[in-house]
Formats: structure tokens, sequence, C-alpha cells
């Protein structure tokens, strides 16, 4: 049985696409098998894998209205284990199409259903928004990875995203947990970065990852190359945080 993780968080530039291209690649190369779902209009991910971003494929947006199955939507990608669902702007139109529709949280969860046991894992890419879309990756989601910058307002709007998933969790899913915390674009020189690690560590304790992802200007290279950190430079610093990260999630679901 798959597990799906939904890594969310509706402020923008915290590091969601980079961790769930990135720690989909490590879990990929690590021998699980792992389906990336792009739900983000901006289609970071499908395009930080190197895939075209055009209205014509059978993406994200299509899958949510059910004009295509998950089957017929994945594509492989050039890093072993690893598949996708692109997206593409359409997507957006998601938000206001599904508005009438009975069941609309759900449509994303009901989509998923015949591949989930075909997969590991399967990682959704949210947008940083709590619409409508993102909705229906945590109501179908397993557990929420929530990346938090280490930054001065790395906690701002995390209380409302805690509400949002403990509204999910009474209405919707009751089995959504959060998989962890994760602290990103720390860096060791800074006090700041330091402070904002021991006020998350102090407040979450153990919901925290081990793993935090460093300030790299290879993290910020490789997606212009169409790569993940490790195809695009397994010996850099990104690259061992992230495999750390894969390897810490691998461990704790006992795979």
């Amino acid at each position: 049985m798959g597990k799906i993780l939904a890594i969310a968080n509706q402020k923008g530039g915290v590091g969601k696409t980079t961790t769930t291209v990135n720690l989909a690649a490590g879990l990929g190369i690590l021998e699980k098998k792992i389906l990336l779902v792009d739900a983000d209009p901006q289609a970071n991910a499908s395009s930080g894998l190197g895939f075209e971003i055009n209205t014509e494929s059978k993406g994200t947006y299509r899958l949510l209205e059910h004009s295509v199955s998950a089957e017929k939507a994945i594509i492989k990608t050039s890093i072993p284990n690893l598949d996708i669902i692109t997206s593409n702007i359409d997507l957006v139109a998601s938000e206001i199409e599904l508005v009438d529709k009975s069941k609309r949280e759900y449509m994303l969860q009901k989509a998923l259903l015949d591949v989930k046991n075909n997969y590991d894992f399967i990682l959704i890419d949210c947008a940083p928004s709590l619409g409508l879309i993102t909705l229906n990756a945590l109501v179908c989601a397993d557990s929420v990875i929530i990346p938090i910058q280490c930054e001065y307002f790395a906690l701002e709007g995390l209380g409302k995203l805690l509400n949002t998933i403990k509204s999910v969790q009474k209405i919707h899913n009751r089995n959504l947990s959060i998989e962890g915390l994760l602290l990103t674009m720390y860096d060791s020189r800074l006090r700041l970065s330091n402070q904002v690690v021991e006020e998350v560590q102090k407040h979450f304790g153990k919901m925290v990852f081990k793993t935090i992802i460093q300030r790299n200007i290879t993290l910020g290279e490789a997606p212009s190359y169409g790569k993940d950190i490790i195809s695009y430079d397994a010996s850099s610093r990104g690259a061992k945080n992230y495999l750390s990260l894969a390897n810490e999630i691998i461990k704790k679901n006992k795979l």
C-alpha cells in the first residue's frame, strides 16, 4: 500500500517544490517506487524535472476533472523509479470549476485510487495557497510534510496551516497526520537561522525532521537545467541533505 505525502505550506518561497522534486529523486535513487503529482498551476516541479509545460498535456487538471485516468497521465522521468503527473496553468481553472461539483474535495483521492498501490510513495507538490486544489491534496494524503524556512517570518501562517489540517482531519480525512516539519534554507553563519531552528525544535519537538536543508547555490541552479539536485551535482551539500531526508522518511515508515 503506497503512502501519499502532501508537501504543503501556504507561504510561498519556503522550499516546497525544491523539497518535492529532490525528495522524490532521493527516494527513487534509494530504490523506492515514486510518483510525483504536480498540483501547483505554476508547474515548477514539472519544469524543474525538464518537462515542457503545455496545455495539451494529460496532467493534473484533466486528472481532477476525471477526463483522463491517472494511469494515462503518468509519465516516466529519467530518474530511476520516479514517475510524474505534470501540471500547467490550466489547473488554475480547477479552483472555479470544482466549486459546483459534489464531493469536490475528493476528486484527487478518487483519481489516484487506482495507482496508489503501484508506488511506495506518492508525493504531491501543493500550491502556495489553501485553496480547493490544496484541500484535495490534504484530503487525499496520508500525511503532510511542512517546509519552514529558517528566516524571520518562518512561523507566520503556520498556525493557519495547522488549523486547516485539523479541519481536514475532523471533516474529511481523520487519518491525516503530520509526517514532519522540515527546516529549509538554513545558514549556520546567521544567528537568526540558529534562533529559528531552536524555536521550531522547542515548540514542535519530535515533529521536526532531524535533517535540516542548508542554503545551497546548486539547489537554485539545478531546476534551470531541468534536473534534480542529485543528477545535477551528487556531491553537493543539497544532494546530501535530501538523501539524508529520504533515508529518514524510509526509516520512519519502516520500508
